[in-house]
């Protein structure tokens, strides 16, 4: 029995042993301990790299193609002879967009063009005026002269039929002198006195004369003073209305104003139109920009300047553009709407509001991957960036 004992014992030991050695590990627990370090690794990485590459970047999806576009308005009011450009249609500077029809603006042009010809010949005629008033005015100086001269024969003659009345009247009473003779002295007498009043008469008229010659002379000179064909006021009103009538006849053709694409064209040939109507527009696509409506929450890191990454639906994630922050608009969205909010109520909620943010485009990439206005834009502004 002491003999069996210990054989027992080793038994149990040996049974015991094996099966202490060979007791396998849980694999759902070692499952369970890769998929949390994995986990872990990959917080760890997510991490990393988002500080290194997405901290400090604030992202929008509420953003949308604009461009400054320009409204294309006849100058002058017609009708339409003929439209060149078709709706969606690509046009340079300058290029021709509509032709009104010019024949009253032709005929106004030959009526400023005769207009200024007759202005010109009046300052030559008025030229010409000053010599003729001036040869008058010396012509009015010798008619002085010759009146004056009348005067004094008249003034002799007076004094001549004076003295002969006078001594005819001495002899009347001694019988020498007829009544017939002493008659005939008083009629030379009064005849001579008429002509020396006529000729004193003759030399004020002159006198007169020559002083209203001396008026047309001031007057022909003040008309061509100081100027010459090129500045006199009539000439130069004339060649004005001449401009005038050419700047017209030149608006008869509407021009692109700038490079772009035609957009809501609203003409049509035999059209009237008036001054001012708008026929079409033309967007500037070269010279596109964003305007990106970023959370209020978003703006505290938010400078002019920094760079902006921006994807859109139109060519993919694959193109992406980049532009800078060029300025922060003035007021929300919902501060110019139509009808503004009114927050002063009982049951107000505090609604997260929008600001937009201009971004502009590189001219290259808008170059090669053309955008269209309206179109909407996902935009990544990296405040890092200060």
């Amino acid at each position: 029995m002491a003999d069996a004992t210990p054989t027992q014992s080793m038994r149990a030991d040996e049974v015991m042993a094996p099966s202490v050695d060979a007791a396998p590990a849980n694999p759902r627990s070692q499952r369970l301990t890769i998929l949390a370090a994995v986990i872990v690794i990959a917080a760890l990485g997510w991490g990393v790299w988002y500080l290194l590459t997405q901290m400090g970047r604030e992202y929008t999806d509420n953003a949308y193609v604009g461009a400054d576009s320009a409204q294309v308005t006849p100058l002058i009011s017609g009708a339409v002879a003929d439209v060149r450009v078709s709706g969606a249609q690509a046009v340079k500077k300058g290029d021709i967009l509509v032709t009104l029809d010019d024949a009253d603006a032709k005929i106004d042009v030959a009526t400023a063009q005769a207009a200024l010809l007759q202005a010109q010949q009046h300052f030559v005629q008025s030229q010409a005026l000053v010599g003729s008033a001036a040869a008058k005015f010396d012509a009015r100086a010798a008619d002085i002269a010759q009146a004056r001269a009348r005067l004094a024969q008249a003034q002799a003659g007076y004094v001549r039929a004076q003295v002969d009345l006078s001594r005819r009247e001495a002899l009347v009473a001694s019988g020498a002198v007829s009544k017939e003779e002493l008659s005939s002295a008083q009629a030379a007498f009064a005849a001579a006195k008429a002509d020396r009043e006529l000729a004193q008469a003759g030399v004020a008229t002159a006198a007169a004369t020559r002083t209203s010659a001396r008026s047309d002379v001031n007057a022909s000179e003040a008309l061509v003073r100081g100027t010459t064909l090129a500045t006199s006021p009539d000439v130069a009103a004339a060649r004005a209305r001449l401009d005038e009538a050419e700047l017209d006849l030149s608006r008869t053709i509407v021009r692109a104003p700038v490079d772009g694409i035609v957009a809501n064209r609203q003409v049509q040939i035999g059209q009237r139109l008036a001054a001012g109507t708008p026929i079409m527009t033309i967007v500037p696509i070269s010279a596109a920009y964003v305007d990106a409506n970023f959370k209020e929450s978003q703006f505290k890191n938010v400078r002019i300047g920094q760079p902006v990454e921006l994807t859109s639906d139109y060519y993919g994630s694959g193109v992406v553009f980049h532009g800078r922050v060029t300025g922060l608009a003035g007021g929300t969205g919902a501060a110019f709407s139509l009808i503004p909010a009114q927050n002063a109520t009982g049951n107000w909620i505090k609604v997260v509001q929008r600001l937009p943010v201009r971004v502009a485009l590189d001219p290259a990439e808008l170059r090669q991957h053309p955008l269209r206005v309206g179109l909407s834009m996902d935009a990544t502004i990296d405040t890092r960036s200060k």
